[in-house]
């Protein structure tokens, strides 16, 4: 399914629950130029058009392309799509990603590196807006669909609910509580009442086990979400619950019955490891779920567009970057000589991070790129954006999950087979073999660093870190963590991010998290 522009739906309805300034909204606008979901669901072309808006709205920012007529109020709607927040938030923070222009986002753009982030910077309102667009959106599309019989509308309507439930997930892992509403809210000024994490899991599981049977077979559709991916997310969601419900309520058991649900739905991976990272990665067969991008017809500047064009000593043809993005020598120094996964730039670059804001300081990754896996332009009309898809879910990851889930003590799996997985992804069959592990070595901090070599800056490490104990204190430090060069313990409140403080004026009914002003 591509992404193309698509008349947005359910705008008011999200105008009136993110500012509650309106009045009765269930009417129709006067301006001949603002389109319902009455006057565009007519047609079973219509309702898919619908479908790929809620889609588009991870990737997209407004109806032009690549900026202009926001979905969200912005001052800055090109810098604010939803991968990429969330990519900025899983990244930016941790080991595996450096920002070189300190002045983006009102000059709090290093507060990410450095752990001193507050309620009032953009890249967090930014992200909890954008959580909230898409709920609002796929809500609108769920009332519309709710009820209908034709086999399409109905997967239509479950997939709505998944990408409802993937974007209450971010806002769970992210944010920790946000406001909550679902089809049932009708279209009208009110304030919603918040949602924390306990309860907001409960809703996601619910959801998501819910839908699962009727979701799309696997792989009939690339772009779209089918039984697999609800599966994957689903194991990600009882991965992290010891994250978000506390110590001790582990559902391991629960994570692997739905990776091996993943792991036999017939994806497989891909013989090379870059080919999900390049313009024709749509062709890779491990990519249980990707959002795509096309230089074309869907211009954004997306994660994947800001990680091609911005990375540091860009190699990506004759479109050059601007040097905005490096990594530290943490994760360069996880890499063995034998580890082809390993695409940094060192040539005009400096291992060491003497200063955030010097662009020749730390290598580039040049992982995502502009080309295919024939070496052609993702770009060969020079739009100046690019083809490769965002990567959401891919088997290798699953993997990895796998394996840690069982040596946490999880039933359904067992340790051989986890050492098979972690070996499959490091000697793949068109790649030079990076070698074998044993099982002795297969344990749970050589996961970590494993998941770092395979899934880095693929928006994962943050919430990888959380897992581990290792995101704030003292015990796991990087470059600049907590704004020192070598690295210094962050206090552990910073798991969490606050919620924004624009969003708390307009709705009291929303707390904030612990350590941050206005926290009870």
């Amino acid at each position: 399914m591509k992404i193309t522009k698509i008349i947005q739906l359910g705008s008011l309805t999200c105008a009136a629950l993110l500012t509650s300034c309106f009045g009765d909204l269930d009417v129709k606008p006067l301006d001949n130029d603002v389109t319902t979901s009455a006057d565009v669901y007519t047609t079973p072309e219509s309702y898919k058009a619908g479908l790929a808006k809620l889609y588009a709205s991870f990737v997209l920012t407004g109806q032009q392309g690549p900026a202009g007529n926001s979905d969200i109020n912005t001052s800055d709607e090109g810098n604010s799509s939803f991968l990429r927040m969330m990519w900025n938030m899983e990244e930016l923070t941790t080991d595996e990603a450096v920002w070189t222009y300190p002045n983006d986002f009102s000059s709090t753009i290093f507060n990410l590196h450095n752990h001193t982030w507050l309620p009032t910077d953009g890249v967090g309102e930014f992200a909890f807006a954008r959580v909230m667009n898409t709920v609002v959106l796929a809500n609108e599309f769920i009332r519309a669909t709710a009820g209908k019989s034709e086999t399409a509308l109905v997967q239509y309507n479950r997939e709505a609910r998944f990408l409802r439930a993937l974007a209450y997930y971010y806002g769970m892992n992210l944010f920790g509580r946000v406001p909550f509403v679902t089809e049932a809210d009708l279209p009208g000024a009110f304030l919603p009442e918040e949602i924390q994490r306990p309860e907001l899991f409960d809703y996601i599981e619910s959801e998501l086990l819910a839908i699962k049977d009727e979701m799309g077979t696997p792989k009939f559709e690339y772009g779209r979400a089918d039984k697999t991916a609800c599966a994957m997310l689903l194991a990600k969601l009882y991965l992290n619950a010891e994250v978000f419900l506390g110590t001790g309520n582990g559902r391991y058991t629960d994570a692997i019955t739905q990776l091996n649900e993943v792991i036999s739905s017939g994806y497989t991976l891909s013989p090379k490891y870059q080919n999900n990272f390049l313009a024709d990665n749509n062709t890779s067969p491990e990519i249980i779920l990707a959002f795509t991008s096309d230089a074309q017809y869907s211009k954004s500047y997306s994660a994947v567009w800001t990680m091609i064009k911005g990375a540091a000593g860009n190699l990506d043809g004759t479109n050059l970057g601007w040097d905005g993005l490096r990594t530290t020598k943490e994760l360069v120094n996880k890499f063995g000589g034998t580890d082809n996964r390993d695409y940094f730039v060192t040539d005009g670059q400096n291992l060491e991070i003497e200063a955030q804001n010097t662009a020749t300081d730390g290598y580039g990754v040049y992982k995502f790129r502009n080309t295919t896996s024939t070496g052609a332009s993702g770009d060969p009309t020079n739009t100046g954006f690019v083809n490769t898809d965002f990567p959401m879910f891919r088997l290798a990851d699953a993997y990895l999950m796998y394996a840690e889930a069982v040596l946490r003590g999880g039933s359904g799996g067992d340790a051989t087979t986890a050492l098979g997985y972690v070996n499959q992804l490091r000697n793949r069959s068109g790649d030079p073999a990076i070698g074998n592990i044993t099982g002795a070595q297969l344990t749970l901090d050589f996961i970590l660093d494993e998941r770092a070599r395979e899934l880095y800056w693929e928006g994962h490490r943050r919430t990888d870190l959380i897992r581990f104990n290792k995101f704030t204190g003292g015990s796991y430090l990087w470059p600049w963590k907590g704004g020192v060069k070598d690295g210094t313990s962050t206090p552990a409140f910073r798991n969490l991010f606050p919620v924004p403080a624009s969003d708390r004026v307009l709705n009291p009914k929303l707390g904030q998290n612990e350590g941050y002003a206005g926290a009870e």
